[in-house]
């Protein structure tokens, strides 16, 4: 089935000399003939406070529709709060995170992005046993799974080297426990960038570096069945000056995507968005249709 591309609003608001508003943003994707778009609610996009009533949620889920485009998706801000060194928060990270799913069903949106927050070497820095901020993760991420599900929504974990457990095996063992308490529409993001960085790299991971062989691609195998969510970008090998994953233009990176798209085109996430990642890039808009552009000769050898 052929794939649906959309584009995440928030990289035209993070490290953006001049931030885009999300309307002209719909403008310049209903031009590029992309499929949709990923709703970044914060900054100067839509949130929940932006749109705190149906009505408005309705005009504005009309907006993106007039634009002959769909939300593929929803990045939330819950990054002020802690969720692995600490309890202490967990029920303001829960009554936020309801919130958000209020929100995104009001505009259709099925699947929900989440992440770690705190930074990968939290547990060193505050003497702690990882494994029992892996308890912590699994506990709360537990709960918020069974309140997406009373809305019919997915939650998709965004795994990357700024966070903590960013090692394949804590990925596979996270997704597993979260989905062992009766969880299935929980899973994880495969972001092409972050894979590589994971997998290939093994950027900022404490301790023991653990990395794979066949790196972004060898844990695409290793996650299949867990995957519920896709995003595609370069990579370059390097981190940004946030401590995360340098997110390159498509073809100014080090990723192979000749070896990559026909692997993808193997994953069932359980729909068919792929999403365009240009987080943090400076300019984004400038490289919005070359990123079009690529993906259309891609689809055309590929044929996704």
């Amino acid at each position: 089935m052929a794939k649906k591309i959309s584009i995440g609003s928030w990289a035209y608001v993070f490290n953006q000399e001049k931030p885009v508003d999300f309307h002209t943003i719909l403008h310049k994707l209903q031009d590029l003939k992309l499929d949709g778009v990923e709703l970044g609610a914060f900054g100067m996009h839509p949130t929940p406070l932006s749109h705190p009533t149906k009505a408005s949620r309705d005009r504005l889920r009309k907006e993106v529709v007039d634009h002959g485009l769909a939300f593929s998706g929803i990045a939330c801000d819950l990054w002020s709060l802690k969720l692995v060194s600490t309890e202490d928060q967990h029920v303001v990270y829960m009554a936020a995170f309801e919130g958000f799913l209020r929100f995104a069903n009001d505009l259709g949106i099925k699947t929900i992005r989440v992440d770690t927050i705190e930074p990968p070497d939290v547990f060193e820095k505050t003497n702690q046993d990882p494994r029992k901020g892996m308890d912590r993760l699994v506990t709360i991420w537990d709960k918020c799974c069974k309140m997406a599900a009373d809305y019919g929504m997915n939650v998709t974990w965004e795994f990357e080297p700024g966070f903590a457990f960013n090692k394949p095996s804590e990925v596979i063992k996270i997704v597993d426990e979260i989905r062992g308490k009766g969880n299935p529409n929980f899973g994880v993001m495969y972001d092409t960038c972050h894979a590589h960085m994971v997998a290939g790299i093994g950027a900022r991971q404490p301790g023991h570096k653990e990395t794979l062989p066949g790196g972004a691609v060898e844990l695409l195998h290793k996650l299949q069945g867990r995957i519920n969510h896709i995003h595609i970008i370069d990579s370059d090998g390097s981190l940004n000056e946030h401590n995360t994953s340098t997110h390159n233009p498509f073809g100014t990176g080090h990723l192979n995507f000749d070896q990559i798209f026909p692997e993808l085109m193997k994953v069932n996430p359980g729909h068919d968005w792929w999403t365009i990642d240009l987080c943090f890039w400076p300019d984004a808009w400038s490289v919005t249709a070359q990123s079009k552009k690529y993906l259309d000769a891609a689809r055309a050898k590929h044929g996704f």
